[in-house]
């Protein structure tokens, strides 16, 4: 705001030389006012601006500051999460792929949600991290971000159709306190999970597959220590039994694809008869019973005594009742029978 003294003003103060007067810069007077201002300092041209130069000085330095406040906090917003960021899809790049069915983009749900933001435009932000985990905004254009890699981490159909749109993706940035650490891979999964268990129904197969791949990203995380259900349960907010079930399904989901061609439309249910059929160890076929050489007796009167010869694989008994057999009856039979073999030899 400018001070400015007026002619009349002037004029009345000439009547006073005992007294200094200067106008303001840009008071509007003329240079006949400023030559009449000098002769009452003693033909002295006093020096322009004075007071006025030092408030307008004064006020663009507290202008300067409040602006270099205010994009400080700017990209301090931009990093808590709390600014949105406009950025070209073509600067970000997808790392953990999603965790739904391989066809999405060929859902009726995507088709609708493109239909909607072509129309409406893009309604929620998709939440992404820099690449650079050291990447601040430039203070002097916080909202700058041309030339910045961005990692997604939620959104991938809003991103997927904003590019094939050629607009710009409204981004938020998400916390970046696990960055670098072995615990890096599963938080991503996790804020992808929980943004698609928030915002949309997963299938029964795709919820699972998601809880057995953060499972086995926290195990990975800590190899030392053996990660329990219910602790994993507790952290990620789901019931113990799906954490079972999800590792099973998650270390299966390739033969369960290829087994079932409605897989996204099974029930919890369903999945577990689908994962028993496929885990069930096939019937051992029963062993086949060596068959027994079959047994040949011949038997034979000797007077009023009986005679039995049986054979059987091999192996020949005699029995007789009525007869003492002693060592040198039996010496005189094994000769017989040798003779006997070796004339006839063995069938």
């Amino acid at each position: 705001m400018k001070r400015t003294l007026s002619s009349s003003v002037l004029k009345k103060k000439s009547a006073r030389p005992d007294e200094d007067v200067s106008a303001a810069p840009g008071s509007g007077a003329s240079e006949q006012v400023h030559e009449d201002e000098a002769k009452l300092v003693g033909g002295v041209k006093p020096r322009l601006g004075g007071s006025g130069s030092a408030w307008k000085a004064g006020a663009l330095s507290d202008a300067s500051q409040m602006l270099h406040v205010e994009r400080a906090q700017v990209v301090e917003r931009i990093l808590a999460g709390r600014h949105e960021l406009q950025i070209d899809p073509s600067q970000i790049v997808d790392v953990i792929g999603s965790d739904r069915r391989e066809d999405w983009r060929d859902q009726e749900a995507f088709e609708k949600l493109k239909e909607s933001i072509e129309k409406n435009g893009q309604d929620t932000p998709i939440h992404v991290r820099p690449a650079d985990p050291d990447w601040r905004p430039d203070e002097r254009e916080p909202e700058n971000v041309e030339g910045v890699t961005f990692q997604l981490i939620v959104g991938r159909r809003r991103h997927a159709i904003l590019e094939a749109l050629g607009l710009p993706v409204r981004a938020i940035l998400v916390p970046q306190s696990h960055r670098g650490s072995r615990e890096e891979q599963f938080e991503m999964l996790f804020m992808r999970f929980r943004e698609n268990e928030e915002r949309e129904n997963l299938s029964a197969f795709e919820r699972l597959v998601s809880i057995g791949e953060m499972f086995e990203r926290l195990q990975d995380a800590k190899p030392d220590e053996k990660i329990t259900a219910t602790e994993f349960a507790k952290r990620v907010g789901v019931h113990n039994s799906a954490v079972s079930r999800g590792r099973a399904v998650y270390a299966a989901r390739g033969e369960i694809l290829h087994a079932c061609k409605n897989v996204y439309d099974l029930s919890h249910r369903d999945l577990e008869k689908v994962l028993g059929d496929l885990t069930e160890k096939p019937s051992k076929p029963a062993k086949k019973k060596s068959q027994s050489p079959k047994k040949l007796t011949v038997q034979r009167k000797i007077g009023s005594r009986k005679l039995s010869v049986t054979g059987q694989g091999g192996k020949l008994s005699v029995a007789a009742t009525g007869l003492t057999l002693d060592e040198d009856i039996l010496k005189g039979l094994s000769d017989v029978i040798a003779e006997y073999l070796e004339k006839h030899g063995s069938k």
